[in-house]
């Protein structure tokens, strides 16, 4: 039986420190249409890609690999990115340290590089294990802020459609009060708008009611706001696109993360939209009951 080799076959190699998320990414990826393979030893992963592949493919490799090194992963990705037929590429996730510390705490896991010791050590230590590895990425995610529910999203959004990467736009309001958001690429301050909070019949709607959109609309700086942040990103996205960035996060922030940031952060998501951009909605302090 022969094999067509004029079809390329996408593989995703999700990388990344234990605690990052890199389990719920292969699952994500399963769910997806990937072809799963989780902590393979890597003297084997070349052979995975042998014969005629069926769907795209998902290799899981992280400190646990029974011959793992980061200069053996290297090796192993550059062998694939050299094939014409494969589209080889490395997904790594990570997170601050706070974040693992307390994700360890709350799962009562040992970490793997520190059994017998406090995570902390076994975090640092493979922080810098991994740290060549991390250069190497295609696909850089910090999941400190990020629920397994925002992960998923953020996944789909890169490698939805049969594994081919698209590009991705995140719209997020946030309150400046609980600080900017980890995974802005940008964010916009709305606190100069006109102020929903203080009409008492507005103060316990959000900028999702069309009253809300209605009062921020008075203000006569909310159409020019709209129009210019909407004309910069129509300018500036296909620039991240071409340059190789396969998604963007943005950010609009206001006191309470409410009113005026959900307005604006709706509005600016539907212009996009209209203009073919595929764009997808966070307003996290709504997410939080706030």
């Amino acid at each position: 039986m022969s094999n067509d080799r004029s079809i390329v076959q996408k593989i995703i190699v999700v990388s990344g420190p234990s605690g990052a998320g890199r389990s719920t990414a292969i699952n994500v990826l399963e769910d997806l249409g990937f072809e799963a393979i989780d902590n393979a030893p890597l003297s084997l992963i070349p052979r995975l890609t042998d014969g005629k592949l069926n769907s795209p493919l998902a290799i899981g490799v992280d400190v646990r690999n029974r011959d793992f090194s980061t200069t053996g992963v290297k090796d192993v990705l550059n062998q694939l990115r050299a094939r014409s037929d494969i589209d080889c590429q490395l997904l790594f996730l990570e997170a601050n340290e706070d974040t693992l510390v307390r994700r360890y705490s709350e799962t009562r896991r040992r970490h793997p590089l520190s059994p017998n010791a406090p995570a902390i050590q076994g975090i640092r230590r493979e922080a810098a294990i991994l740290a060549p590895l991390r250069e190497q990425a295609e696909f850089l995610l910090d999941t400190s802020d990020l629920s397994p529910h925002d992960l998923k999203a953020r996944l789909t959004d890169w490698f939805s459609d049969g594994g081919a990467a698209l590009f991705g736009i995140t719209l997020q309001s946030f309150s400046y009060k609980r600080g900017l958001p980890k995974t802005s690429d940008m964010t916009f301050d709305c606190r100069f708008l006109k102020n929903p909070h203080w009409d008492k019949a507005l103060r316990a709607s959000t900028g999702l009611d069309a009253a809300v959109g209605a009062y921020v609309e008075t203000d006569p700086l909310a159409s020019p706001f709209k129009a210019q942040v909407t004309d910069m990103l129509l300018m500036l996205l296909p620039a991240f696109r071409t340059e190789g960035k396969s998604h963007i996060s943005i950010g609009f922030g206001c006191t309470g993360g409410q009113h005026r940031s959900v307005y604006i952060t709706e509005q600016v998501a539907l212009a996009l939209a209209e203009k073919g951009w595929q764009v997808s909605k966070r307003h996290r302090e709504l997410e939080r009951g706030t």
